[in-house]
């Protein structure tokens, strides 16, 4: 099991950015996909990006796309989630997961490992 510590939320104004992080125990980083999620209150938890970890592919939500920037850093552990151009609808508690493997997924039972989410909330 991989414990993973997400941070960097907070409040935000439209059109501000804000960089999440997520740090992971697992033994051998790399041999899993990273993935970012987010639930709005009232609403199922979506996918939002995810990158895999030795060609580092990538997959975004539509509405996302090139807003949103994913990236790692195997050698920390960690998985960034770049958001600028934030928009009110991207309020919610967002949550990093872990997929054993080298293929994206962006479906949330295909995650086994889930962080304790972080609040994200922009003001319009």
């Amino acid at each position: 099991q991989v414990q993973l510590v997400e941070s960097g939320g907070g409040l935000v104004q439209a059109g501000g950015s804000l960089r999440l992080s997520c740090a992971a125990s697992a033994r051998t980083f790399s041999n899993y996909v990273m993935g970012w999620f987010r639930q709005a209150p009232g609403k199922e938890r979506e996918f939002v990006a995810a990158m895999s970890g030795f060609v580092f592919s990538t997959d975004y939500e539509d509405s996302v796309k090139g807003r949103f920037t994913i990236f790692r850093d195997n050698a920390k552990k960690t998985v960034y989630l770049q958001m600028n151009s934030l928009k009110p609808e991207d309020t919610a508690v967002y949550y990093c997961a872990t997929r054993y493997g080298a293929t994206c997924s962006k479906t949330a039972k295909d995650y086994s490992d889930w962080g304790q989410g972080t609040q994200v909330t922009v003001s319009s």
